[in-house]
């Protein structure tokens, strides 16, 4: 699978990165909103795990910003992200992630909901 992984803390960037490719996916990644945009749109991956509270714009934004595009219409939307509360759960829902994951998140349980 194609995997773009949007995340301002280098070290978690970076050990999901090899975590995900040691899993065989092939992994791009990005250190905050605006170039987690620009490589969305370039590189179309597969699924997209966003962090939330990023710099320049927030992964609520990108995930707008894609269910606009028929391009992305097909990409899997995931938050990995600090925000819990249910009012994060339902504003992530309208917009447009298919998942929500609180950390934090163990990769076991990522890689579950990589495969449904």
């Amino acid at each position: 699978m194609r995997i773009l992984v949007v995340e301002d803390d280098d070290d978690s960037r970076e050990g999901l990165r090899v975590l995900l490719e040691a899993s065989g996916h092939d992994v791009e990644t990005a250190a905050n909103g605006l170039e987690g945009l620009e490589k969305l749109v370039a590189g179309k991956p597969d699924t997209a795990i966003l962090d939330i509270d990023l710099p320049g714009i927030d992964g609520y934004e990108i995930a707008r910003r894609a269910r606009r595009l028929p391009e992305l219409a097909r990409i899997r939307l995931i938050a990995l992200t600090g925000y819990g509360r249910e009012k994060d759960r339902a504003a992530a829902r309208e917009a447009g992630f298919n998942l929500h994951l609180t950390k934090p998140v163990s990769f076991a349980m990522l890689q579950s909901r990589l495969a449904i």
